[in-house]
């Protein structure tokens, strides 16, 4: 964030752009910083957001997907649905892009330690649970938690993000990694079920366990209660309204939910919190 003016986006550098997914409708874009007292500055947990600006086209928010163990860079997988996201979708390597941030609040790491973690993600929301798992699992810190349980699903597996990431995960011995997709696929030797199912089919303890959930509203509606079937309390399940996002500093006030402004207030939100606003799944 500019020290002296949050408004004003710092410049980084595009040094990478590429396709994620087989329709083509996401891209994963790697920044890096073009001053270093600007990269000295930018600290940031997993969780939270950036805007992130085209010049002459204007600026959106977009969970960060690089992990702060990830020196030097910033990566964020952006979906081509608006002006924003098709300007960077076009934009060459080694062009200048504008960030503000970082913004919001961020996953409780620090008060995960000593618990077991279950993630579970759908779709392209799985951006910032990428930064957390990668966070959990830096050797500096692997150690401070529990089992990991991660569940992640997609429509087929051309929409599966991070793909050699997962492989990656699913051959270490320190982390449950667990990939679907909805229906059977040709070439697909994965399991394959809705995400609600397949949580409840792993079937993950409740006891001293921490739930970070982020996805599309539906995923989340229908895994909820079988989270609470298996035990978690509204206490021990995270959640993230990153769909909320706008402005990123509750000044715009289009991220209004009852009390809060989730651009200031969030996203980060247990369960038990969002129980006491209007509903939003």
């Amino acid at each position: 964030m500019n020290k002296n003016n949050p408004y004003l986006p710092i410049p980084m550098r595009l040094v990478k752009n590429f396709c994620e997914t087989e329709d083509k409708l996401i891209h994963t874009f790697d920044l890096e910083f073009v001053n270093k007292e600007d990269q000295e500055n930018f600290k940031y947990l997993p969780g939270q957001f950036a805007e992130l600006m085209v010049y002459g086209q204007g600026e959106a928010p977009f969970g960060i997907a690089s992990s702060p163990n990830e020196p030097g860079i910033l990566k964020f997988s952006v979906a081509k649905v608006g002006v924003v996201s098709k300007a960077l979708h076009l934009l060459e390597e080694g062009s200048t892009v504008g960030v503000r941030g970082p913004l919001g609040n961020w996953y409780p790491v620090e008060d995960l330690k000593g618990k077991n973690i279950v993630i579970i993600g759908g779709g392209f929301a799985f951006t910032t649970l990428r930064s957390t798992i990668q966070y959990l699992l830096d050797p500096v810190r692997r150690g401070d938690y529990g089992d990991i349980t991660v569940v992640y699903g997609a429509r087929n597996p051309g929409l599966l993000l991070y793909k050699e990431e997962l492989q990656e995960w699913e051959n270490r011995d320190d982390i449950n990694m667990v990939t679907t997709i909805d229906r059977p696929a040709e070439g697909w030797e994965g399991r394959t079920g809705f995400v609600p199912a397949v949580v409840e089919e792993v079937a993950p303890s409740a006891e001293n366990t921490v739930c970070i959930i982020c996805g599309p509203p539906v995923m989340i509606k229908f895994t909820q209660p079988v989270l609470e079937k298996l035990g978690f309390t509204p206490e021990q399940i995270i959640m993230s309204l990153e769909m909320r996002m706008k402005c990123g500093l509750g000044m715009c006030g289009r991220c209004n939910i009852g009390s809060k402004y989730v651009c200031k207030d969030g996203p980060v939100f247990t369960l038990e919190q969002l129980k006491k606003l209007p509903n939003e799944y």
